[in-house]
């Protein structure tokens, strides 16, 4: 895990992006990991944003990634970021729950996939 730190540490973007993120021992990219600049939110409010290989879910790396990327986004001078979920992804829900997000009140809901929630973080 300390090798996927020092990997997002020493390839972060200057403002917003999206990190790959790679295990050392086994070559390839197993997800992202980083923040865009949706329009969703707040006016330069940055959204967390990540997604992983079906494979590589329950072992800590979105978690990992998360963590780096708050300290990224904290060092940037960012106050505030947030992020969105679907209700039903209660896996992404327990990890934005973990690194400090709370869930919002606004909601947007799609009839045929679900309603995605907005969730937020003071940095």
């Amino acid at each position: 895990m300390d090798e996927l730190e020092d990997s997002i540490r020493a390839n972060r973007p200057s403002s917003v992006g999206l990190l790959a993120i790679e295990r050392k021992a086994i070559p390839g990219v197993i997800g992202y990991c980083g923040l865009v600049a949706s329009g969703r939110g707040t006016a330069g409010e940055p959204e967390l944003a990540f997604e992983l290989l079906r494979q590589t879910w329950g072992c800590g790396y979105a978690t990992e990634a998360a963590w780096v990327v708050l300290d990224w986004a904290r060092s940037s001078g960012y106050e505030q970021l947030w992020a969105t979920v679907w209700d039903w992804n209660t896996a992404s829900r327990r990890l934005l729950a973990k690194v400090g997000f709370t869930e919002t009140d606004r909601r947007e809901v799609h009839r045929d996939i679900g309603t995605t929630l907005f969730t937020r973080r003071q940095l």
